[in-house]
């Protein structure tokens, strides 16, 4: 899972691989990412789907800029612009025109808005992401045993987690070095971790949206440039992900666990904001169906008796 051609890598303080000369934005890296995001979602829409006729010959796949222009009432001279990273700043009544041209869904549109630099109506400043557990968040987790549960910044890193968890995984967290506590980097470096993920091709691209969505409004945040450098040095899977740009919001979802032991487990991921202004979430994993439900008592059962969390497989770091 080594990375690939360093050439395809964005430059250090940028979150996207495109460039441009110019830019009026005031914020030249903010202003490529914003044309790299809108292109890729204006090549990724079916015609058909947005009531554009198909009449003609099409060298690029998706809609045409002048489509797109056309959708939301604005020239295609300053669409194009746009997309190139060198129109003036945008208003939010354009950029609604836009978002609702390319069907952008409430964390598209959202992204959309963050990388223009136009604040939402309730966006506060973010403090500072807390990298410490308290000592009662540490005895809520204990509690919600045999139910998994963590607690996670918005860079995915790991903050506290209870036995439960552990033994889902199968990685001793307290083991491992401060900064490989990730649930991203153990996902793509971790063998023992990644096998436990099913439904793998799914997963991954979901966690690397959620990201760079929220990597949007940290983009001058160099602890959120180094992660990202880092999962490109680890993974060319990520990179091949990340030139997608796709973006998604936080959401309640259902997840497969492959455990050694006890097979699949079909578990409900509950997401409370402990942390809303910095991005701390409780993560809480239920049971889908009762098959998964006695599986976590088995959990809670092995976690009681002090059963090792490791599987027999060798654990890299990348």
């Amino acid at each position: 899972m080594n990375g690939g051609d360093a050439r395809q890598l964005p430059a250090p303080g940028s979150i996207s691989s495109t460039s441009s000369s110019d830019t009026t934005s005031g914020n030249p890296g903010r202003a490529q990412a914003l044309g790299a995001f809108l292109r890729a979602r204006r090549e990724s829409l079916d015609p058909a789907r947005v009531g554009v006729s198909r009449l003609g010959r099409r060298r690029t796949p998706g809609l045409r800029r002048d489509d797109v222009a056309q959708l939301a009432g604005i020239s295609v001279t300053w669409y194009t612009r746009l997309e190139q990273g060198r129109s003036p700043r945008a208003s939010s009544k354009v950029l609604d025109a836009i978002a609702a041209a390319l069907q952008c869904s409430a964390a598209e549109t959202r992204h959309l808005f963050t990388l223009a630099g136009i604040e939402r109506a309730s966006g506060a400043a973010l403090a500072p992401a807390c990298e410490h557990l308290s000592d009662s968040s540490q005895a809520i987790l204990d509690q919600l045993n045999p139910f998994p549960a963590v607690i996670q910044n918005a860079r995915f890193s790991i903050i506290g987690f209870n036995a439960a968890y552990q033994q889902l995984v199968g990685v001793d967290i307290a083991a491992l070095e401060k900064e490989d506590r990730n649930c991203l980097y153990l996902a793509l470096a971790h063998p023992v971790w990644r096998a436990r993920i099913l439904d793998w091709d799914e997963v991954m691209p979901r966690m690397v949206a959620m990201f760079r969505a929220a990597m949007a409004e940290h983009a001058d945040d160099p602890r959120w440039q180094e992660q990202l450098q880092r999962y490109f040095a680890i993974s060319a899977e990520f990179q091949h992900v990340w030139q997608r740009n796709e973006v998604r919001g936080i959401e309640n979802q259902s997840k497969r666990f492959q455990h050694p032991q006890l097979g699949v487990l079909n578990l409900q991921q509950t997401n409370w904001w402990s942390a809303p202004k910095n991005g701390d979430r409780l993560l809480v994993y239920l049971p889908a169906d009762e098959a998964s439900a006695e599986a976590l008592r088995c959990l809670g059962k092995m976690t009681a008796e002090g059963a090792g969390v490791g599987d027999k497989v060798a654990a890299g770091r990348g």
